[in-house]
C-alpha cells in the first residue's frame, strides 16, 4: 500500500508502477482526470480550474470497478460500523481528506493498494480522482467523518459520475452510512436531540452567509432543537458571533448548549454551557471546525450533567 502525500508523480488512477507516491497538494498531474490544482487555502475549492470535469467515460477502456462512499463515523475505530469497515476493507483504493485518512484502522490502511489523500478543500477534484480510479477498473472507496449524506460528498460524487457520461449502476455505486456528528455528539451530551432537530453549517463555503442567517433565525424562532457543524474557521470568524446574536435574540440565555469538540478523538472536550457563554468561546480551543453545537429548545434542561430535551411522553403517560 501507499499513500501520497509526499512525493510529486503523476496519478494513474492506481498505484504507480514503481511504488512511488503522489503529492496531493503539487501539481501532480492525474491520469484519472482530476483537476491538477488542489487549493489548500481557505478559499475550500473555489478555484475555476475545479469545477472542470476531465475525463468522461469515454476516455477509459477498462470495465468499470466499484464506487462506494463510506462514512467513518465519529472518528475512532471502534465508531466506525461493521459495514463501513468491512466496504474498506474490500475496496483497493481508498481516497480521502488527509485528516480522515489519519483515523482509518491500520487493517484498512495496511489492506488497501492504494490511498490517495489531499488536504482541506479539493473536495471536486478530490471526489474526481476516486471516481476515474473507478472508472479505469478498480474498487474504490472514497471516505469521510460522519455520514456520506450530511455535509459530505456522496451528492458530489452522483453529479460527477453523471457529468462524464456514466451511470451510478455502471459502477455499482453504494453510500455506507455512518454516524453522524451531530448524533455521536448528542450522545455526549446525555439526549438533547430527541425532538425536531434541524443542522445548519456555518463555514460551508458553498453557503453564503445572508443565506445562513435567514436559516438560523428562521429555525431559532421555532420549537426546534438545532445542530450547529463548523460554527469557527479563521476566515469565518464573524459566522460565529453572528450566529450567536442570531440565537439570543430568540432563545433565553440561559438555555443550554452542548459544545463538544472532536467528538471520539484523542483531542476531545466536552462541556454543557448556557447559551449566553457562547460568545466568549470563540476565542477558545473549545470551538473550532471539529466542534458541533448542540443548542436545545425551550424545554431541554440539564439533570446529572446530562442535556435532556423531553418528548413529550409526560404529558401522554405517567412514570
Amino acid at each position: 500500500m501507499s499513500t501520497d502525500n509526499t512525493e510529486s508523480t503523476e496519478s494513474k488512477c492506481g498505484a504507480s508502477t514503481d511504488g512511488t507516491t503522489t503529492d496531493a497538494a503539487a501539481d501532480t498531474g492525474s491520469k484519472c482526470g482530476a483537476s491538477d490544482s488542489d487549493s489548500s487555502g481557505s478559499s475550500c475549492g473555489a478555484s475555476s480550474d475545479e469545477e472542470e470535469v476531465g475525463a468522461t467515460v469515454d476516455d477509459f477502456e477498462a470495465d468499470p470497478g466499484r464506487f462506494v462512499a463510506v462514512g467513518l463515523g465519529p472518528g475512532q475505530p471502534d465508531g466506525m460500523t461493521a459495514r463501513a469497515r468491512s466496504a474498506l476493507l474490500d475496496a483497493e483504493h481508498i481516497v480521502g481528506y488527509t485528516t480522515y485518512v489519519e483515523l482509518l484502522p491500520d487493517e484498512v490502511v495496511e489492506g488497501a493498494e492504494d490511498i490517495y489523500n489531499t488536504p482541506m478543500c479539493g473536495e471536486v477534484s478530490r471526489t474526481e480522482e476516486a471516481i476515474d480510479r473507478a472508472l479505469a477498473g478498480n474498487d474504490v472507496a472514497i471516505i469521510g467523518s460522519g455520514d456520506p449524506n450530511v455535509y459530505a460528498l456522496a451528492g458530489l460524487a452522483l453529479e460527477i459520475i453523471e457529468s462524464k457520461g456514466a451511470t451510478a449502476s455502471m459502477l455499482d455505486f453504494d453510500v455506507v452510512p455512518g454516524v453522524p456528528a451531530a448524533q455521536s455528539c448528542a450522545a455526549r451530551v446525555g439526549a438533547p436531540l430527541v425532538n425536531d432537530t434541524v443542522s445548519i453549517s456555518l463555514s460551508d463555503h458553498l453557503t453564503d452567509m445572508p443565506t445562513i442567517e435567514s436559516r438560523l433565525h428562521a429555525t431559532a424562532k421555532e420549537g426546534f432543537t438545532i445542530s450547529i457543524y463548523n460554527p469557527w474557521s479563521r476566515k469565518r470568524r464573524e459566522n460565529y458571533q453572528k450566529c450567536c446574536e442570531i440565537l439570543l435574540e430568540h432563545r433565553d440565555p440561559e438555555t443550554p448548549v452542548g459544545v463538544v469538540h472532536a467528538a471520539g478523538r484523542e483531542d476531545e472536550q466536552v462541556e454543557i454551557v448556557e447559551l449566553q457563554e457562547l460568545p466568549e468561546l470563540g476565542e477558545t480551543d473549545l470551538v473550532d471546525m471539529t466542534t458541533t453545537l448542540l443548542v436545545g429548545n425551550e424545554d431541554t434542561y440539564v439533570w446529572d450533567d446530562r442535556m435532556v430535551t423531553p418528548r413529550g411522553y409526560e404529558t401522554k403517560y405517567d412514570y
